[in-house]
């Protein structure tokens, strides 16, 4: 598949991603009598996924996320010289997905997008939790992660459940990490509102990188002990 072709659909998947997910805590989420509450926040964050990856996963693989690209190509699973490349469409992706969803949340009189659906620790965590537990919550959620895409995706298993073993493997990992970080496990997803909040959410924004990635590079390394008897 030519590069063009697997860059738009990592973009795209982002941008529905950030769209799907960050849209139900911007808009549906802040009307209590729509009852979805944050469990129905992390089932569209599952949603998002699960219906790109069938979606786009045979064009482009259906990472939407840098954290899944460094722990596929630490695992050897994906080519090094092309993990930039879908960093970049995965973070442009997502701005494009935060600006579409702020065009439709300030198109109101009185707007207020407040947080905007983005990470944070301390005073910026929804339940107040400070750095230490930001940090361990991502790391180890994003290993959690990208451990069971390697694990669906592995030639072993059964390809037709891949995007749904995905899927709700982010939305048990929102259930369990909203109330600390408002859960990222993705910097693409992270970096997209946060560019349209500012203040906090910039300045915090490093552990949303940091984290991911480690705990992506970490699940990339450790899923080979799994692999060993190939």
């Amino acid at each position: 598949m030519p590069i063009v072709n697997r860059l738009y659909a990592e973009f795209l998947g982002t941008a529905w991603l950030v769209l799907g997910g960050c849209g139900s805590a911007v808009l549906a989420a802040a009307f209590p009598q729509l009852g979805i509450g944050f469990a129905g926040v992390a089932l569209a964050f599952g949603l998002t996924v699960l219906t790109m990856v069938y979606a786009l996963g045979p064009v482009s693989g259906g990472h939407f996320n840098p954290a899944v690209t460094v722990g596929l190509a630490v695992a050897g699973r994906f080519p090094k010289g092309e993990v930039l490349h879908y960093v970049v469409a995965q973070v442009l992706g997502g701005i494009a997905g935060a600006a579409i969803l702020y065009v439709v949340a300030t198109g109101k009189a009185g707007a207020d997008i407040g947080g905007f659906a983005t990470n944070g620790y301390d005073a910026q965590s929804p339940g107040k939790y400070g750095l230490v537990a930001a940090l361990v919550v991502e790391i180890v959620m994003t290993f959690g992660f990208v451990t069971i895409i390697l694990g669906a995706t592995d030639k072993r298993a059964h390809p037709a459940a891949a995007g749904l073993a995905i899927g709700l493997a982010l939305t048990l990992i929102h259930l369990v990490s909203i109330p600390v970080t408002n859960t990222s496990v993705n910097p693409a997803r992270s970096t997209a509102p946060a560019l349209f909040v500012g203040g906090a959410a910039l300045s915090q924004l490093w552990l949303f990188w940091v984290a991911p990635l480690l705990g992506g590079a970490v699940a990339g390394l450790a899923y080979g002990i799994l692999r060993r008897d190939d």
